[in-house]
C-alpha cells in the first residue's frame, strides 16, 4: 500500500476522531456545514490528508478522504 491510500481501518479511526473531537467544535460554531479539513487531528500521520463532509440532520457525513501533499492543520477552538 502506498501512503498515498488509507485502509478502511484507517478511515473508520480518523472518522470517529472527527466525530468525538471535531464534528461537536463545528456545530457549537455552526461554521461547518460542508467542508473540507485536515486530518491532523489523527495523528501526524495523517496530516497529509483532508477529510470532505457535510451537514446531515443534526451530525455530518463523511464523503470522502483525498491526499494533499500541501494540506495544513487547523486548529478549532
Amino acid at each position: 500500500m502506498s501512503s498515498r491510500e488509507l485502509t478502511d481501518e484507517e478511515k473508520i479511526l480518523i472518522i470517529e476522531k472527527f466525530e468525538e473531537e471535531i464534528a461537536p467544535k463545528l456545530m457549537m460554531k455552526t461554521i461547518g456545514r460542508v467542508g473540507v479539513i485536515n486530518c491532523g487531528f489523527a495523528g501526524e500521520k495523517y496530516k497529509n490528508w483532508n477529510l470532505i463532509f457535510r451537514a446531515k440532520g443534526d451530525s455530518f457525513e463523511v464523503i470522502d478522504f483525498e491526499y494533499d501533499e500541501d494540506s495544513r492543520e487547523v486548529e478549532l477552538k
